[in-house]
């Protein structure tokens, strides 16, 4: 190779990694924060702090963490929002729970992202007060006083703009269905299935509208999940749950009628925003397609078990249920749930996987 060859060649690959370096600070940029609202899919353990019976801060929960310390997540290791986080390069691994002392009052972890979410909590009013647990509303005022935190550190401007670069994400409404709707009487004396659909839409719709009255421009939605597949609605509706144990159709249907309902809803005031001069975005994240494709496909994801949990039987512990008498799974890597309810690290990672586009695309515009 030439002298001008040589200088050509290496002109290029400068080019190249100055191109590289700055999408890669683009990327950075494009999105500030990474703040999150919902239930026990997104609490990295919030509910450690209330007075609740929903915790998971005690084995063998969090069994797949390198220090195997349980952290108030709902599985054996990480969720979906934390590899969502670590991915935006926002946090090295995990995404930390708004009410730990050690994050509400740091300034770096508020900036960079915080989970106001808390196991038991849903969309109905409702839902959280049977549990205990932190109302959506209440995730949102904890949001206020994120805000306000910040907001004295680095100026009222500084925020604002901070806050129209970050993500807002949101996961719930499974809650509602199994723990409320179907297991206790008041919500079905009062409305049909149908109608409870829209109750709760309407609430999804005014949550988002106290987001964008706080600042938010990107805002990301999650559907529900395949419901009748969950080891507890097996355990609970099949007529033999011990030799019968297939996913229930009837509540499954339940979650994609509810998704269907929640798009067009989505939809709807996306089409407002836009005739507004308004430049939110809300996206709307699937969840069913790629746990159910986890089910039905299970062994093309390396997965034994789709009907049971790791935990105990797998059949009906979560929670206290699941503790540190219960046996565990050896390989957790062939679950598909942890416990009766909640997905195990690996499937949350398999979710993160494949939301990777939306993801990208969220980050991006």
């Amino acid at each position: 190779m030439g002298t001008c060859d040589t200088y050509l060649f290496l002109s290029v690959v400068h080019i190249f990694i100055l191109c590289f370096m700055a999408k890669v600070e683009g990327l950075n940029k494009t999105i500030s924060g990474f703040y999150v609202f919902g239930d026990s899919t997104v609490d990295p353990g919030n509910n450690n702090y209330i007075k609740t019976a929903f915790r998971s801060n005690f084995p063998p929960y969090g069994r797949d963490f390198s220090n195997q310390v349980p952290t108030g997540r709902f599985t054996n290791g990480k969720l979906a929002t934390d590899y969502i986080a670590s991915y935006s390069g926002l946090k090295k691994e995990i995404l930390p729970p708004y009410l730990d002392p050690n994050v509400i009052n740091n300034i770096e972890e508020l900036m960079t992202g915080v989970s106001f979410a808390s196991a038991g909590s849903g969309f109905d009013p409702l839902t959280p007060t049977i549990t205990s647990v932190i109302p959506i509303e209440k995730q949102v005022e904890y949001f206020r006083k994120c805000k306000k935190r910040m907001e004295d550190a680095v100026g009222k401007q500084r925020t604002e703009n901070h806050v129209k670069k970050a993500v807002f994400f949101v996961s719930a409404g499974t809650n509602d269905f199994v723990l409320n709707y179907f297991a206790l009487p008041v919500r079905r004396k009062t409305y049909t299935l149908l109608a409870y659909h829209h109750f709760l839409i309407q609430h999804v719709e005014h949550f988002l509208q106290e987001l964008l009255a706080e600042g938010a421009k990107k805002i990301a939605v999650s559907g529900l999940p395949p419901m009748g597949c969950l080891p507890i609605m097996i355990t609970l509706n099949s007529p033999n749950a011990l030799f019968q144990r297939h996913c229930i159709d009837k509540y499954s249907s339940v979650a994609r009628d509810f998704n269907l309902l929640l798009q067009h809803e989505l939809h709807q005031m996306q089409s407002k925003l836009n005739m507004s001069n308004s430049d939110a975005k809300i996206y709307y994240v699937d969840i069913y397609r790629p746990i159910a494709d986890m089910i039905q496909a299970h062994k093309r994801f390396g997965f034994d078990e789709v009907d049971s949990g790791c935990c105990g039987s797998g059949y009906i512990e979560a929670a206290i249920l699941c503790n540190k008498v219960s046996n565990v799974c050896l390989d957790r890597s062939k679950y598909v749930f942890w416990d009766s309810v909640h997905p195990t690290e690996k499937t949350y990672h398999n979710l993160f996987l494949a939301s990777l586009h939306t993801i990208d695309f969220i980050m991006n515009n």
